[in-house]
């Protein structure tokens, strides 16, 4: 009998990182057809026997963000029904992973509920990167491994950015201290943090720069860039406080509504997102975009969580 192999499926959230993981791996995409009928219903129609094998079904939480979603559960249940040993499910960006917490009354806490779905449907493993809020690990019953993008951060500043060593890395809010900290320490550097006070959601009404930046290039981290409201500010704070260059490293950039236009007519020298959502098209539109390619990352995850072996090796590492 031979032993159970990988097959990675995709939907249709971003089929053109699913390819390079799946070539990576030295692997080709299992046959799937994932369309919608007429009626809005989504059809899923798995075109090759997965009975008895390690199922991996890539399908990132962007654009159409409901309709990727139902894809990735009508997925696993067809791999779950069809007998699948094992279903993986590789979300590079979770969905409604900022709806953690109950921050107002009646909040609804959806990121427990998108967990909930995942592990009904069948799923047996969840792989992400850069959850929001690291408790939503928590939120499953199931294994989860969070992968980070810092180590390919870490790369891209030093082979991307002049005189490395005298950067001031920044966290545009609080919450994102921490992510800032771990990375200037790593590079043995100074970091400053802004402080930024909010009228209403997606809205800034004032920023403050805690920290000295005068003369230094400074690079903005945040795990989401979605409006880039906040990073056209924090940039705009830094040079008035004497920055010489702000870059902006984002884990997921959903760079959405007038995120583009932003961008472009704000201080920022480079916006630098992942590939974890498609911004293909974007960047066509805004030159300042860069790109990240985290693949390598999930394809190394994926072949380490096949064979048994360790995937903590990758929150220090960067695959080639």
């Amino acid at each position: 009998m031979p032993s159970n192999s990988i097959k990675i499926f995709t939907g249709n959230s971003h089929i053109e990182f699913a390819n390079i993981v799946a070539k990576k791996l030295g692997l080709d995409l299992a046959k799937c057809v994932v369309l919608k009928y007429s009626n809005q219903e989504t059809s899923v129609t798995i075109g090759e026997s997965v009975r008895d094998e390690d199922v991996f079904i890539i399908q990132s939480g962007c654009d159409q963000i409901n309709d990727n979603l139902m894809e990735l559960l009508i997925m696993i249940n067809a791999c779950k029904t069809a007998s699948a040993r094992r279903i993986t499910a590789v979300i590079p960006c979770f969905p409604y992973a900022r709806a953690d917490k109950k921050d107002k009354s009646r909040a609804p806490i959806t990121a427990k509920l998108v967990a909930n779905m995942l592990t009904v449907a069948g799923a047996s493993h969840v792989i992400t990167m850069d959850l929001h809020a690291s408790q939503i690990q928590g939120f499953f019953n199931i294994p989860v491994d969070n992968l980070y993008a810092e180590p390919c951060t870490l790369r891209y500043i030093k082979e991307n950015i002049e005189n490395w060593q005298d950067v001031i890395i920044v966290s545009p809010d609080a919450g994102g201290a921490k992510r800032a900290t771990a990375i200037a320490d790593k590079l043995d550097v100074d970091f400053a943090l802004i402080h930024k006070e909010r009228k209403r959601a997606n809205e800034v009404s004032r920023m403050v720069l805690v920290g000295d930046v005068k003369g230094h290039p400074c690079v903005l981290v945040d795990d989401m860039a979605d409006t880039c409201g906040t990073l056209g500010l924090a940039a705009k704070t830094l040079v008035d406080n004497g920055a010489t260059a702000v870059y902006a490293i984002v884990t997921h950039g959903v760079l959405s509504g007038k995120a583009i236009s932003v961008i472009s007519n704000s201080v920022l020298t480079k916006v630098v997102v992942t590939n974890t959502i498609p911004h293909t098209d974007k960047k066509l539109l805004c030159s300042k975009i860069d790109t990240i390619d985290v693949a390598p990352t999930f394809a190394e995850a994926i072949r380490r969580t096949h064979n048994g072996e360790s995937v903590s090796w990758l929150f220090e590492r960067a695959p080639e």
